[in-house]
C-alpha cells in the first residue's frame, strides 16, 4: 500500500490493528499485537479486543482474562491497561520508575509518605497471599481494620502503585454478571517463569519500540512516548539502531514509521464499527486522525476521556460522529450522533455495527436512537 494521504494513513493503521484485516484467532493474540490495550473503561476494553478477535462475545475475553492470557493493571501511563501475561514484567521494569516519579506531588496531596506507603503494600501483600482475591472494596474494608488507609482515594491510589510495583493485578472477575475487577498478586496469576526478559533498557526499548510501530503503525515518534513512559531521544536513538526493521515515510508533514515487512491483507466486509474512545486506533495518535467533516458534533475537538461509554462512529476510515451505550441484563440502548449530510446508507452500516456490539453483550439491540438531523458547524477553535 502506496502511503501518500491521510487516507491510506487510516486504511493502513485500521488494517495493522486488525480492525479491518483478517481477525485475530483469540483475544490474547490481539493484546499481545497491540502490546498494550488502554482498559480503564474495562467493558469497552473488551469490545476493542473483540472488534479485532474471534472472541466476539464478553464472556469470551473474561474468561481469556480470568485464565490468565493477559492480565488487566496499569503499566505504561498512570491508566489501565490490558497487557500479555509474559509482556508484563519488562513492561513495568521499563516505564514504572518514570511513571511514579511524577506523582510526588499527589503523594503529598494524599498524605501517603514512604513509610506509610511500605506498611500499605505489605498488608496488601499479605491479605492476598495463597491464591486470595479481592475486591477493591474488600481491600479498603480490611486496610481500615489494621489502621491503614482505606476507602476512597488513597486506597486507589496504593493499589495503583501495587500495580506499578509489580506486586497485584487483575485476579479472575467476581460479582453476580463475572464483570467485577479483583486483585491478585502478580506471582501467582502469572509466575514468573512465564515472563520475557530483554537483556538490558536498550533491549527493552527495542523491544517496545519495534512492538508498538508494527501493531500501530504507521506512527509518530511523539505517538509513542505519549503512549508510553519514554523519552524522544531514546525513541530516535532506539529506531537508528534497528536499521531495516522499520521504514518510514512523510505524510502532510508528519514522519510516520511502520512495519515494511507487513504483508497485504485482505479486507473484511466491515467498514463501519462503533470503536471506543480509548480504542487504540481512536486514542493513540496525538496527530492527525481520521478525517472528519464540517458539521461533526465535536468539531475539530478530539473525544474527551469523559466521554467514558461511547466513542467514535467510523466508516471508511472517516469519523462520521459519537455514540454511547447503555446496557442492563435486558437489552442494549445505543444513541448515535451523526454528521449531517452523511451518505444515506450510513445509518443501516452503523445499525449493523450496534447489533455486533450488543451480539457481543450478549443482549437484544433494544434501542438504537440518532442524534439531531441537522446542526449548525461548531464555531472555529
Amino acid at each position: 500500500m502506496v502511503l501518500r494521504t491521510l487516507d491510506d494513513v487510516v486504511r493502513r493503521r485500521l488494517a495493522t490493528q486488525h480492525v479491518t484485516a483478517a481477525a485475530l484467532p483469540t483475544a490474547t493474540d490481539v493484546v499481545r499485537h497491540l502490546l498494550c490495550v488502554q482498559a480503564q473503561d474495562a467493558p469497552l476494553a473488551a469490545w476493542s479486543v473483540g472488534l479485532r478477535s474471534r472472541s466476539m462475545t464478553y464472556a469470551g475475553v473474561l474468561a481469556e482474562q480470568g485464565r490468565a492470557g493477559f492480565v488487566r493493571l496499569h503499566v505504561l501511563r498512570p491508566t489501565w491497561h490490558f497487557v500479555a501475561a509474559e509482556d508484563v514484567r519488562w513492561l513495568l521494569d521499563l516505564t514504572s520508575a518514570k511513571v511514579e516519579s511524577s506523582m510526588a506531588a499527589r503523594h503529598r496531596q494524599l498524605g501517603l509518605d514512604d513509610a506509610l506507603i511500605g506498611r500499605s503494600l505489605d498488608a496488601l501483600a499479605a491479605m492476598l497471599a495463597d491464591g486470595e482475591t479481592l475486591t477493591r472494596s474488600q481491600v479498603g474494608s480490611r486496610m481500615v481494620r489494621l489502621g491503614l488507609p482505606g476507602p476512597g482515594e488513597r486506597i486507589g491510589h496504593l493499589l495503583l502503585l501495587g500495580e506499578l510495583r509489580g506486586l497485584v493485578c487483575s485476579g479472575p472477575p467476581a460479582g453476580p454478571r463475572g464483570t467485577e475487577h479483583t486483585y491478585q498478586l502478580l506471582d501467582e496469576k502469572v509466575p514468573s517463569s512465564r515472563s520475557a526478559r530483554p537483556a538490558d533498557r536498550e533491549e527493552a526499548l527495542a523491544w517496545l519500540t519495534t512492538r508498538f510501530f508494527v501493531g500501530h503503525g504507521p506512527a509518530r515518534v511523539e505517538d509513542l512516548v505519549r503512549w508510553a513512559a519514554v523519552t524522544s531521544t531514546e525513541v530516535r536513538r532506539t529506531i537508528g539502531l534497528l536499521g531495516d526493521a522499520l521504514d518510514h515515510v512523510d505524510v502532510g508533514g508528519e514522519d510516520l514509521w511502520f512495519d515494511p515487512q507487513a504483508p497485504p491483507r485482505a479486507r473484511r466486509a466491515r467498514d463501519a464499527h462503533l470503536m471506543p474512545t480509548f480504542d487504540e486506533a481512536v486514542l493513540t495518535f496525538a496527530g492527525a486522525s481520521h478525517p472528519r467533516r464540517v458539521g461533526h458534533p465535536r468539531g475539530s475537538r478530539r473525544l474527551s476521556p469523559a466521554e467514558v461509554g461511547g466513542g467514535a462512529a467510523i466508516v471508511d476510515g472517516r469519523d462520521v460522529g459519537v455514540w454511547k451505550r447503555t446496557a442492563s441484563p435486558h437489552g442494549l440502548t445505543v444513541a448515535i450522533d451523526l454528521t449531517p449530510g452523511e451518505p444515506s446508507d450510513t445509518r443501516a452500516r452503523l445499525t449493523a455495527a450496534a447489533e455486533r456490539l450488543a451480539a457481543f453483550v450478549g443482549v437484544p439491540l433494544t434501542a438504537l436512537r440518532w442524534g439531531p438531523g441537522h446542526r449548525r458547524p461548531p464555531p472555529p477553535p
